[in-house]
């Protein structure tokens, strides 16, 4: 009796189609990156590559808008990045306020609830940006609060918070911050020192139009001194800082080895801030601004709304709501079979109800645009 063939088939390479990509991440990747990426592989503690990773931290910290020492790319993706920021801040026993209008602010509670954490919850509808008058009640209701955790940029509804006023909030109630800023940095301000914030994590796939799988942190003086200060051990071995800054920020003595960093992801991620820079930031959050408008007028012309209110909008991530007796899924397979554009279905309360349609990065220009808004009037036509 013959054995079973496993396996047989030939080895093919693989070659993914050319997508426009106006979801909610990634983003398009612009060919300088992507050449970036395919330079020849060094070690992780090449002299050439330490030099890059210092050129790397000095570029994020420009696009943070901060001088904090501490910042970096973690070697995973935004979800990571933010697991990173609260397994060193958040202990067993501590209480953190987290702030839930969406998708993602539930995962930090999930994240502040695996870390021991008693935590109240500051709940607004989805689509609603942040309640800062909800937020002040909710640190004034207990005694010692330890971190106040919110999103910046809501990726699953399209809603941006007042960072500024919830980071003041914090501090005033002698609270540390965490921000998640994975769909903002790069697309809209992000001012890390002007407000204070302690704990910020981002994403590289979004407005900063790399791959996916690295999550730029930064962390505050105040927020590195209360990792110094713990009274148990970070519960996560690859994310202790006291641990990763021996590689990414050592003090008095050699670079130490703490893990194998994603080399030519990193390549890939600094050409894309070396961009970033090169357009600059403030003319970045312009363009994003502009195409937005331009994205929200065409849509006006075809009889769409969106969910977010004018006021609370992300440019770079448009949610718009789903006429009354259109298929949502039908029109986004048809989309991606007729044109090749690719957005993205709404998350948990919006699932069927809204499109996520994103304008980041190398993503956000007029022919995106003008493709999106015509491609959408075709095919809701059938």
């Amino acid at each position: 009796m013959s054995e079973p063939r496993r396996n047989a088939g030939p080895a093919v390479s693989f070659q993914p189609p050319d997508r426009i990509l106006m979801g909610p991440g990634p983003s398009q990747v612009h060919a300088r990156v992507l050449a970036a990426t395919a330079r020849p592989t060094v070690g992780h503690l090449d002299p050439a590559f330490v030099g890059m990773m210092e050129d790397l931290k000095v570029l994020l910290r420009r696009a943070f808008r901060t001088e904090n020492d501490v910042t970096f790319p973690v070697s995973g993706p935004g979800s990571l990045g933010m697991e990173a920021c609260f397994v060193n801040l958040v202990e067993p026993g501590d209480t953190v306020v987290v702030c839930r209008n969406g998708a993602f602010g539930g995962r930090m509670k999930e994240n502040a609830e695996r870390c021991g954490a008693k935590v109240i919850l500051v709940d607004d509808a989805w689509g609603d940006p942040v309640d800062p008058a909800k937020v002040e009640k909710a640190l004034k209701s207990a005694p010692k609060i330890k971190v106040l955790a919110f999103v910046h940029a809501e990726t699953s509804t399209g809603a941006l918070a007042d960072a500024a006023t919830l980071c003041r909030l914090a501090r005033e109630h002698g609270a540390l911050s965490i921000v998640d800023a994975v769909t903002s940095l790069g697309g809209v301000p992000v001012e890390v020192d002007t407000w204070g914030a302690d704990a910020v994590y981002s994403g590289s796939q979004k407005c900063l139009s790399c791959q996916p799988g690295l999550s730029p942190v930064t962390f505050s003086a105040r927020a590195v001194e209360a990792v110094k200060k713990r009274k148990t051990p970070v519960r996560s071995w690859l994310l202790d800082l006291n641990l990763v800054l021996a590689y990414w920020s050592p003090t008095g003595g050699a670079r130490t080895y703490h893990h194998t960093a994603p080399v030519n992801a990193l390549y890939g991620l600094h050409e894309a801030l070396v961009m970033l820079m090169e357009e600059g930031l403030e003319a970045s959050w312009a363009r994003h601004r502009l195409h937005h408008e331009k994205l929200v007028a065409g849509l006006g012309r075809l009889g769409l709304s969106m969910q977010v209110a004018a006021p609370y909008r992300l440019p770079q991530l448009n949610a718009v709501r789903v006429p009354e007796g259109v298929d949502e899924a039908a029109v986004r397979r048809r989309l991606l079979e007729r044109y090749g554009i690719e957005i993205g279905a709404g998350l948990g309360a919006l699932a069927g109800k809204i499109w996520r349609i994103g304008l980041m990065g190398q993503s956000c220009t007029a022919r995106h645009v003008l493709l999106c808004v015509d491609a959408l009037a075709d095919t809701m036509r059938g």
